[in-house]
């Protein structure tokens, strides 16, 4: 690195000047929490972050065809890219929230509600990171591009795929801010979806020996993954890998009809070393799937633009090595800001990363707001401070990843 942190960037200005902010990204993250934004529909809640981004002083504020926001701060060499998707999964049963889901309840140092975490609160830090540079002047040799992504709860990666295919920008390195409680986190498994599909012959019920009954034969297909699941890969870093049967459907013409066809709906988490061909070699050779069809799905739902962009339900595993000169910026930047170690480590679920870095090859860290166990949860919460210190750290990444990559060109 060219200079030490600390001569890089005056901490305990930032530090200051981002907890005078507290209230302001407090405040704009219960209005994004008061939007409702499932995958599809996330119009409004863009048309919210567009308005906070030209406040606070972005250069430039865009929105591509699929609907993706794109906020530019700077105009040099190096090309930053951070992302938060901005769609939620819904609130299930109403009835299990202790409050309203929307509403953005502020208590005990926590702002509550849908989204809160997963993944609203990395849009109001990177945004007022944005405030933060200007303000402070933290500018350098680079371009900042803060991404509000959409329909990740339905496709991860997609949104991705879209922008480093469609959106002419071609980052040095994608930081994701999914919740990470203020760890850096480089990596997590790949996931796929496996659908299996076994034929019969049906009749009526009243004598189901004339038929052929596919979902007997499916239940003792389920049972084999079962066990297949005992027996998969596992790796020091990423954790194993897992497979579950997350639905089973069948096609009869009546309740009182012997089904002609039924059908399992697999989701497979892919550790280190798994690949798609591996993972579905596996259930081809389950006892039972000898005449079974197996396929990947494809995701193929419009954005909320109308925009189609297929995409195979396949979301590779990815590693950043600690070693990379991004993980080492983005652990000086945690260094330089607070004087201790962060905690490096990796995801449980699966992040837009599979497809900057597992599919398109970008380096890709994690940096993020909030506690990855309470997504998708009715107690789904953020820290306050966490997005105060995200702020700090989201300002002064950028600086820090610029002078690590002059002093390692080749990266």
């Amino acid at each position: 690195m060219t200079a030490p942190p600390a001569e890089i960037l005056n901490r305990h200005r930032l530090a200051e000047l981002a907890q005078s902010y507290e209230a302001d990204i407090v405040r704009f993250l219960r209005d994004l929490i008061a939007i409702p934004a499932e995958s599809g529909h996330e119009g409004p809640v863009v048309a919210r972050i567009r308005q906070e981004m030209e406040k606070v002083g972005f250069d430039e504020v865009r929105i591509d065809p699929m609907g993706n926001i794109l906020g530019r701060i700077g105009s040099g060499k190096t090309v930053i890219m951070m992302d938060s998707h901005t769609d939620t999964v819904g609130v299930g049963d109403p009835k299990e929230w202790a409050w309203d889901p929307y509403q953005g309840k502020v208590e005990d140092g926590y702002v509550f509600g849908r989204g809160a975490c997963d993944q609203r609160a990395g849009m109001a830090s990177m945004v007022y990171a944005g405030k933060l540079i200007k303000q402070l002047g933290l500018l350098g040799d680079y371009t900042l591009w803060v991404v509000g992504s959409v329909q990740e709860e339905d496709c991860d990666g997609l949104c991705w795929l879209y922008i480093l295919k469609e959106d002419g920008i071609r980052p040095d390195c994608v930081v994701i801010t999914e919740p990470s409680k203020l760890g850096i986190y480089r990596g997590h498994r790949g996931r796929m979806e496996i659908e299996v599909h076994l034929r019969g012959k049906s009749c009526h019920a009243s004598a189901p020996e004339r038929g052929d009954n596919p979902i007997y034969k499916m239940g003792r297909l389920v049972a084999e993954v079962e066990r297949l699941n005992t027996r998969l890969k596992d790796d020091a870093f990423l954790g194993k890998g897992t497979i579950a049967v997350t639905e089973i459907r069948s096609l009869s013409p009546s309740l009182c009809a012997v089904p002609g066809a039924c059908s399992i709906h697999l989701d497979r988490r892919l550790t280190a070393g798994e690949t798609k061909e591996s993972a579905l070699a596996e259930v081809r050779a389950l006892p039972g799937a000898e005449d079974a069809e197996i396929e990947i799905p494809t995701y193929d739902v419009p954005s909320y633009t109308g925009l189609r962009y297929p995409m195979e339900k396949y979301y590779p595993t990815w590693v950043l090595a600690e070693s990379d000169p991004l993980a080492q910026a983005a652990i000086a930047t945690f260094r330089g800001l607070w004087d201790k170690e962060p905690v490096v480590d990796k995801w449980t679920f699966s992040t837009n990363g599979v497809a900057s870095m597992g599919l398109m090859s970008v380096p890709t860290i994690g940096f993020g707001p909030g506690e990855e166990e309470v997504a998708h949860s009715v107690i789904e919460r953020v820290p306050i401070r966490h997005l105060v210190e995200a702020a700090q750290w989201y300002a002064a990444f950028p600086l820090i990843y610029t002078a690590t990559t002059a002093k390692h060109p080749n990266g």
